[in-house]
């Protein structure tokens, strides 16, 4: 039986709300899991629907409730949840049975936004723990701007209606990558005409030419948001992906 719970975070600030998803005999490696929803709201099938697949195969999840654009948070408070949020359970390892060493994060849509801008500017904020994710799982990730097949909501969000184009670029994870980034395994659609595939490629081509491996998938078919409800094979090309780290 998995135990399920909230851990509202009490030694960081800021301190967002973690459901917990623990096996009864784990493997040892944790999901921190950011749901997407444009930096407007949290999709369930991203969050919670993940945790639940991913903790019957003996992974520790812990969905992470990070401000939004939407109750008129700006960036950085969504990065800095995330990196709160491994703060929080790499400093809670032991209690939580996972290997300090062995937590990555995942996010979809604009949580993939979220998830790949957090695997690299970790190193932007000092800690007596590291913040850097030990590997980065992408669901048809938002990752460049409006204009050059960025999704402009999820933008407006973030930044609000009046940011410049270098306040943008400052927050494209495609443009941060480097030597210290991360391995990712990342998956997108053709047909994907919310956050187009060239976002995953983008990312991709980053992480290769600074000879970070990578496991691409791209199918022809399915739109946005698909989530597990697919008959695309990437929760188990992933679960693979994992058992190789």
């Amino acid at each position: 039986m998995q135990l399920t719970g909230k851990l509202e975070q009490s030694k960081t600030k800021p301190a967002p709300n973690i459901d917990c998803y623990i096996p009864e005999i784990g493997n040892g490696t944790a999901i921190i899991i950011l749901p997407g929803g444009g930096y407007s709201g949290l999709a369930e099938h991203e969050g919670k629907g993940y945790a639940e697949y991913f903790v019957k195969e003996g992974y520790s999840c812990f969905v992470v409730e990070y401000r939004l654009g939407s109750a008129g948070f700006r960036h950085p408070a969504m990065l800095e949840d995330a990196l709160a949020a491994i703060y929080e359970i790499r400093s809670r390892a032991e209690e939580f049975k996972i290997n300090p060493n062995r937590i990555g994060i995942m996010g979809s849509s604009a949580g993939g936004h979220l998830a790949a801008h957090t695997s690299n500017a970790y190193d932007q904020y000092e800690s007596s723990i590291s913040l850097r994710p030990d590997f980065t799982i992408l669901c048809y990730p938002v990752i460049n701007i409006p204009g050059n097949s960025g999704h402009a909501g999820s933008y407006k969000n973030l930044l609000g209606e009046d940011a410049t184009i270098d306040e943008q670029k400052a927050v494209i994870p495609a443009l941060l990558v480097n030597k210290n980034t991360p391995e990712c395994f990342l998956w997108h659609t053709v047909e994907d005409q919310g956050v187009p595939v060239r976002n995953s490629l983008d990312y991709a081509s980053a992480l290769n030419k600074n000879n970070i491996l990578f496991d691409l998938h791209i199918y022809e078919t399915g739109g946005h948001g698909l989530g597990l409800n697919t008959e695309h094979p990437w929760g188990e090309n992933c679960l693979k992906w994992l058992e190789r780290r």
